[in-house]
């Protein structure tokens, strides 16, 4: 069940491939997030010097933190993955039209973990057509609803 998801990144892009990394975070986001004090909507994935950065996540702090720690919220958060699978993804983030997206904020074994996911950018129109599919979607259900409540 994930405690925090960026529906935006499913809309904005093709998702390509998954990952699964862990985050590094201090004691009052821990705190703040299973208050459910967090946001990932506008997060998105940044490489540097080998190592993976998730930035944009906003974690609130709650009203009850400690007053010896100065709680950042748009603090820039270090992401946890093995070194061959960052090669990897830095390998096909240098491609043309690849980006690394999170797409949610999960518990593992009582721990917080960040999917992220390596994506490409979606055309106006795709998103229109997506949106398209689905509208389309939930008015079949809604006929088939229909029907059946008519037969009976």
């Amino acid at each position: 069940m994930p405690i925090a998801e960026n529906r935006r990144a499913r809309h904005d892009y093709h998702i390509e491939e998954r990952f699964e990394a862990g985050v590094v975070l201090e004691g009052w986001e821990i705190k703040a997030i299973r208050a459910g004090q967090v946001q990932l909507t506008d997060g998105y994935v940044l490489v540097r010097d080998g190592e993976l950065y998730l930035i944009g996540c906003r974690i609130n702090a709650l009203r009850s933190a400690s007053t010896h720690v100065h709680p950042e919220a748009d603090r820039t958060k270090k992401l946890l993955m093995h070194k061959e699978e960052i090669r990897r993804l830095v390998g096909k983030v240098e491609q043309k039209g690849f980006t690394l997206v999170p797409l949610d904020l999960h518990y593992k074994g009582g721990r917080v973990k960040a999917e992220i996911a390596l994506a490409k950018g979606k055309a106006q129109h795709d998103k229109r057509e997506t949106e398209k599919k689905k509208d389309w979607e939930r008015e079949k259900g809604r006929l088939m609803r229909h029907k059946v409540s008519a037969k009976a």
